[in-house]
């Protein structure tokens, strides 16, 4: 099944590809996508926000495929669960993810706090080609590390350690990751959640 998902961070895009292979989803990106305005209150608004546009846009174009949409944040238990969905945009729109990553570490070890406990949280908004929509949400636990922690993955991962493993996100690999990540873990719900459900077929391949 060929599934487009609304996004243009091709990070995201890799991960999400790795972690539906195998599944049957071709997952492609949409050149025209044109991203909207990120003001849902929840992960699950804001992946439903995406994955609607985009849906729309491809209907616009006479498109009918499937299509899912991503929201997913750092949440930081000393800081009153900040960045959450403003993950992206901590820190203003046109920060960098090293700034980002900077800026958490400094506002824990400014607030002297001793509380290092995280968890990163991914919503998948999924809308097949008729219409129909099913919405996931999974989050892994873990905690922030003293300072930042190899060079894999995006976003937070050099700072989001994950205990089990006893190593950041940073420093996992690719397939180590991907079988215990917040996306993986929502990606593995929403094919159990597809698959229960009679979705008709939306002609992809």
């Amino acid at each position: 099944m060929r599934v487009y998902v609304a996004t243009k961070n091709e990070g995201k895009l890799r991960e999400l590809r790795a972690i539906f292979a195998g599944s049957g989803w071709d997952l492609m990106q949409h050149d025209g996508y044109r991203e909207v305005l990120e003001d849902g209150a929840t992960y699950a608004a804001n992946a439903a926000l995406k994955a609607r546009a985009l849906h729309a846009q491809l209907a616009a174009q006479e498109i009918t495929e499937a299509v899912i949409g991503d929201d997913s944040g750092l949440e930081v238990a000393a800081l009153d669960g900040r960045p959450g969905v403003l993950s992206a945009r901590y820190f203003g729109p046109n920060a960098s993810w090293p700034e980002r990553r900077k800026g958490i570490l400094a506002e824990l070890r400014d607030a002297g706090a001793s509380d290092r406990r995280a968890c990163f949280v991914c919503a998948l908004h999924f809308i097949d080609g008729s219409g129909r929509e099913v919405a996931v949400e999974r989050d892994v636990q873990g905690r922030i590390s003293e300072g930042e922690r190899g060079s894999a993955g995006f976003s937070y991962d050099p700072i989001f350690e994950y205990p089990p493993a006893g190593r950041t996100f940073g420093e996992l690999t690719e397939a180590e990751k991907n079988a215990v990540s917040h996306r993986a873990r929502a990606a593995r719900a929403l094919l159990d959640t597809v698959d229960e459900t009679p979705f008709p077929s939306n002609g992809g391949p």
